[in-house]
């Protein structure tokens, strides 16, 4: 599984869905721009995945890609407490795009997750981040949850995809 360039923004193709990850053994920062950070983490399990994260004290937002090339979408606030097991319909919005719907996405403990569908066009919406200047994250009937800024985002979901490129590529590719 490649993650393609197309006009110097990352395509996303293939995508599948992700299980929870182990415990992280290792994490290391490949990239930082503005407010993002892109890392590389190795599980306990053997098995690796990136991120690219926005953060504010207390909330991120972060990307996450799997070694099956899976993505999956975390928002974080130490405002929540949601528990285990249940779901909420939620609308991501890039600027004044058109709202992306995430039903049914896992609400647990202070985390927001959401698999991206291995849909041809789930990759469109890392595109948008990386061409968007803010996320706004809102509850099912769109009323206002959270804002993340996405000043940088282009050269760090670039960043993201070559890391994701060489987690599923055979060995270690933190060595």
């Amino acid at each position: 599984m490649k993650f393609a360039t197309l006009g110097g923004l990352a395509l996303v193709a293939g995508l599948g869905l992700a299980a929870a990850p182990a415990l992280a053994d290792r994490t290391d920062t490949l990239f930082t721009h503005k407010s993002w950070r892109v890392q590389g983490v190795s599980f306990d399990d053997g098995s690796y995945a990136c991120l690219a994260e926005v953060a504010d004290p207390g909330e991120s937002f972060t990307i996450w890609i799997f070694q099956d090339a899976s993505i999956r979408l975390q928002f974080y606030s130490e405002e929540w407490d949601f528990g285990e097991g249940d779901t909420a319909d939620l609308e991501v919005e890039i600027d004044r795009r058109s709202p992306w719907s995430l039903t049914s996405a896992e609400l647990y403990k202070q985390s927001v997750l959401f698999d991206l569908p291995a849909a041809d066009n789930a990759g469109d919406l890392v595109v948008e981040v990386a061409r968007g200047k803010t996320l706004h994250l809102r509850s099912g009937d769109g009323t206002p949850v959270k804002d993340y800024t996405l000043a940088g985002s282009s050269a760090s979901i670039s960043k993201l995809l070559d890391c994701g490129d060489a987690i599923t590529s055979p060995g270690n590719p933190f060595k």
